[in-house]
């Protein structure tokens, strides 16, 4: 990509204990945070909120966040430049923060992006067939199981374990007959995908198929790389 700059897309788990919370807050960023499990107030700029699970939270500015009685299992995406290997780890008593998986992205500074966080869910044995996206972004599963297919290498992913689509690659999943595979992700994308999908289907015979695959968008906002 002519022009394209380097960013790097980092995914972060945090796991508090009950009502634990940050000593300080994390440096701002372009950030979406879905909450796993429990129940988390957050606090960024002039905005806070208190998120159950299945919720998703965003902001580009300074962050703190606590959990309440029951603990907190995080999610964390950030887009940063060159970051440190220490960069975005969240320090508090009872507060287990680790780096799951980061990934350099190229973009154009010209162009306009946004930043989208859902969830797809697959039922035992479900298909999605071969397909691109129109961006990169990091996966992370949540429940079941995973098999992901690209350039003829097959993966098999668990819960908890994260991966790296670069969006034109062609991509064949499935999950197992015997469990669902549901994940989180982020994607950076063209703002024009606004409330659309990003897939593409690569066979033309595969585009009428029923889609077994449900998908829960929680945040989809425009970014500025700066």
């Amino acid at each position: 990509m002519i022009g394209a700059m380097p960013h790097v897309l980092r995914l972060f788990t945090d796991k508090l204990g009950p009502r634990a919370a940050l000593t300080h807050p994390l440096p701002a960023a372009i950030r979406a945070i879905f909450v796993v499990d429990g129940m988390a107030s957050i606090a960024a700029g002039r905005t806070s909120a208190t998120l159950a699970a299945n919720s998703g939270w965003f902001s580009p500015d300074s962050v703190t966040f606590a959990a309440a009685a029951s603990g907190a299992h995080l999610l964390r995406w950030e887009l940063v430049k060159t970051p440190e290997a220490s960069h975005g780890i969240a320090m508090g008593e009872n507060v287990a923060s680790q780096l799951t998986l980061e990934a350099e992205l190229q973009l154009d500074p010209k162009a306009e992006y946004l930043l989208r966080c859902d969830k797809v869910e697959l039922p035992p044995g479900g298909i999605a067939y071969t397909h691109t996206h129109q961006g990169g972004g990091i996966r992370c599963l949540l429940a079941g199981g995973f098999n992901v297919r690209v350039h003829g290498e097959t993966r098999f992913i668990r819960p908890g374990e994260a991966w790296f689509e670069r969006g034109p690659d062609p991509v064949h999943a499935w999950a197992p007959d015997d469990r669902p595979g549901h994940f989180a992700r982020v994607m950076i994308l063209p703002r024009a995908l606004k409330g659309k999908s990003s897939i593409r289907y690569v066979m033309p015979e595969d585009v009428d198929k029923p889609k077994p695959q449900k998908y829960t968008i929680f945040i989809d906002e425009f970014i500025e790389l700066g």
